[in-house]
């Protein structure tokens, strides 16, 4: 049985919609338009204050680009569209926004370029913001894994999932769980930027494990169980891009997590050395805040 659009988001494959739901898809879009200029502004932004500074990776830059591309790829234009009318594609929506989006943008590093581009004095108040209880509390591993997989059993097995396709605000604010919850996921695990409560490789190589159990699993039940109003085919075949599409995800954060381990422990000569990794200029550079 296909869905039910008639009180959905206009556009290819979808009914009418009139008045100030119309006003709330448009602001929608807006609003995702304003913030992937924004991220994108700021961050050249500080790479412009922070040019006398010792080199910044290109890698990251590229990164952190390559991560708002995906962004907008899940949020804006053809593949967000078809979501509206194809599980497949909410899923590949899914995948780009949850957990590669928020891959590349942790990999761009926003938080040490914000703190080589800011005067000192606002440098030191970042710091000590990421040294406060709340966001120790939401950067550990486990919490933000619950957030993240607790997150998507939510949407998929109550009626969640149906009404964010009629309504804007529920739409908007799934897809910004769905992101912030994946970035510090991610950034709770492979990090790049100053964490002064990171956990042991330990306990987050056992978060890993348990977060790839439960988003294996949920796709395997949605496989049998598609959501309501999904045809059995696009189901399987959205279960299938989830598995398959969250387990390649999935091994970047396992090779990046030990090889950030290997880094870490390697002998101090190495590290030291000029050839050192570009993350050990970065916290010489962090430390002069």
């Amino acid at each position: 049985m296909d869905h039910d659009h008639s009180s959905g988001r206009g556009g290819a494959g979808h009914g009418p919609v009139l008045g100030t739901e119309a006003w709330g898809w448009a602001l929608f879009d807006a609003v995702v338009v304003l913030a992937l200029v924004t991220a994108a502004v700021g961050y050249a932004a500080c790479l412009w204050a922070a040019r006398g500074r010792s080199p910044w990776s290109a890698r990251r830059t590229v990164a952190w680009y390559a991560g708002l591309v995906c962004a907008a790829a899940g949020l804006l234009g053809p593949v967000a569209a078809a979501a509206h009318t194809s599980f497949t594609a909410h899923m590949l929506g899914h995948l780009l926004l949850g957990m590669l989006a928020p891959l590349l943008l942790v990999l761009g590093a926003p938080v040490t370029l914000i703190l080589r581009a800011v005067p000192v004095a606002r440098a030191r108040s970042l710091t000590r913001l990421l040294r406060s209880r709340y966001v120790r509390i939401i950067t550990y591993p486990m919490v933000a894994a619950v957030l993240n997989a607790g997150g998507l059993w939510v949407l998929y097995t109550t009626s969640l999932y149906q009404q964010m396709h009629t309504s804007a605000l529920i739409h908007g604010l799934v897809h910004a769980h769905i992101f912030l919850a994946g970035y510090l996921f991610t950034a709770s695990l492979v990090g790049r930027d100053p964490d002064p409560h990171r956990a042991s490789v330990p306990v987050r190589s056992a978060v890993l494990i348990a977060f790839i159990a439960a988003h294996s699993i949920l796709a395997k039940w949605l496989y049998a169980h598609p959501p309501a109003g999904v045809e059995v085919t696009d189901g399987q075949a959205g279960a299938q891009l989830m598995y398959y599409g969250g387990d390649a995800v999935d091994v970047v954060l396992i090779v990046l997590l030990f090889a950030g381990w290997y880094s870490a422990t390697r002998p101090k000569a190495a590290a030291d050395s000029p050839s050192g990794p570009q993350s050990t200029r970065d916290l010489q550079v962090d430390r002069e805040h």
